[in-house]
């Protein structure tokens, strides 16, 4: 593999780190939610006619430990999704043609189709791939994605 390509995969790997954690965010929150719906109704009794011990206050201590560690490891990817949003968005930002901004903007930040991109900017689908080149070979990363 050439070395362009190589820098192209690394850029494209960099660009889609924000959505990355979006995405590892929005699946927290899905099982938070599933979580809690599933903790509101009660849980089947055993009916063998045989006793035992009451459980509700493990169940619960558990239930609250493992929402407290969803809730923060949420916390954690909303950070991380900021700081990323904001190193990425300079880096593009720093590019000095609109369109170029415009191409790596809808394709990684907003996660847009090319179909979409082509139709957001006006433009012909090759007149995007071949901004999107442009532009991905003018973006500067930071050097630990290098």
């Amino acid at each position: 593999m050439e070395r362009n390509d190589e820098e192209k995969i690394i850029k494209k790997r960099y660009l889609r780190s924000y959505r990355a954690h979006v995405h590892r965010r929005e699946r927290l929150e899905e099982q938070l939610v599933e979580m809690q719906a599933m903790k509101l109704y009660p849980s089947m009794k055993n009916n063998d006619g045989m006793p035992h011990g009451s459980s509700v206050d493990r169940d619960l201590s558990g239930y609250m430990a493992e929402k407290e560690r969803l809730e923060k490891e949420i916390e954690k990817e909303k950070t991380k999704s900021v700081r990323s949003y904001v190193e990425i968005m300079g880096c593009i930002n720093k590019l000095q043609r609109e369109r170029e901004r415009d191409v790596l903007y809808y394709r990684y930040i907003k996660e847009m189709e090319w179909w979409d991109v082509t139709k957001r900017m006006g433009y012909s689908q090759r007149e995007v791939y071949r901004t999107h080149s442009i532009a991905l070979r003018k973006l500067e990363i930071p050097e630990s994605w290098q």
